[in-house]
């Protein structure tokens, strides 16, 4: 398929599912993003934090803690 006609029918996609969202109350508006989406990435963040970077190893040597 011809990039152009590709990037086309992706336009035109996109342009239908931000349509039909907005229809069903899911497209993000100002109201609904901002403060929450904000703190849901400092979960996010926090989480991995958190997280040890080797799974099924504990963060500390057996015997220091």
């Amino acid at each position: 398929m011809h990039s152009d006609t590709h990037l086309l029918l992706h336009r035109l996609r996109s342009a239908e599912l931000l349509r039909q969202a907005t229809e069903f109350g899911l497209a993000p508006t100002a109201s609904r993003g901002g403060l929450r989406t904000r703190l849901g990435w400092a979960l996010v963040d926090l989480g991995l934090r958190v997280l040890p970077r080797h799974p099924g190893r504990t963060p500390f040597a057996a015997g220091t803690a």
